[in-house]
């Protein structure tokens, strides 16, 4: 796999309008009416695999609910928890469910089959349930082609499936590449042609 000489870049800060929706829009849009107080539902669980964005869109819903002043909790990796921790969300999803607060859960597995006790997987189930797909390439094509014109610079679709190839292919490390690109194309006063994209990326061969 090649690797960056550059030092990456943090990705952007995690908000709604950075989050690329591809097939996912339905679960977006519910996880922002949640977060801004706005939405009819009390609790929404999101899973799937890694990369799909769960852990964006809980942090972007956690800043617009601590901005607003809304009662959010949010819960990331809820496979992880151990039975103390459980417990504790299990009395939460019961206050939620009786109309206290709001609750925003991510897992990597459907809750009917996460590995917790039972009464956990049916609260988490009675709210509304999203499944996140991943963006296709043609997706994350087009998420660091928009990226790149908010930068100010154009990316060429070879370019782009040349970073599906050769990097991490998750959105936060293919946007933290690009970024990382942008930096080294202001410095050297070039453009961000495959040329450049080859001194900045070596090959382990």
């Amino acid at each position: 796999m090649d690797q960056l000489i550059l030092p990456l870049l943090p990705p952007p800060v995690p908000s709604f309008d950075s989050f690329f929706v591809g097939r996912n829009a339905e679960a977006a849009l519910a996880v922002r009416e949640l977060a801004s107080g706005t939405s009819p539902h009390r609790v929404i669980y999101l899973w799937g695999e890694t990369g799909c964005g769960r852990s964006h869109l809980l942090a972007a819903a956690a800043q617009v609910a601590q901005a607003g002043g809304s009662a959010l909790r949010v819960i990331d990796d809820v496979e992880s928890l151990d039975a103390s921790a459980q417990h504790c969300l299990f009395t939460r999803a019961v206050e939620v469910l009786a109309g206290e607060g709001l609750l925003l859960v991510s897992g990597d597995l459907p809750p009917a089959s996460l590995p917790l006790r039972e009464d956990l997987r049916t609260r988490l189930a009675a709210g509304l349930v999203f499944r996140l797909l991943p963006l296709s390439d043609e997706e994350k094509t087009n998420a660091l082609q928009a990226r790149a014109r908010h930068l100010g610079m154009r990316l060429s679709e070879d370019i782009a499936a040349y970073l599906l190839r050769h990097c991490p292919r998750d959105m936060g490390s293919l946007i933290s590449t690009l970024d990382a690109l942008d930096v080294a194309s202001v410095k050297l006063h070039r453009p961000v042609t495959m040329a450049l994209v080859r001194e900045c990326l070596y090959a382990k061969t």
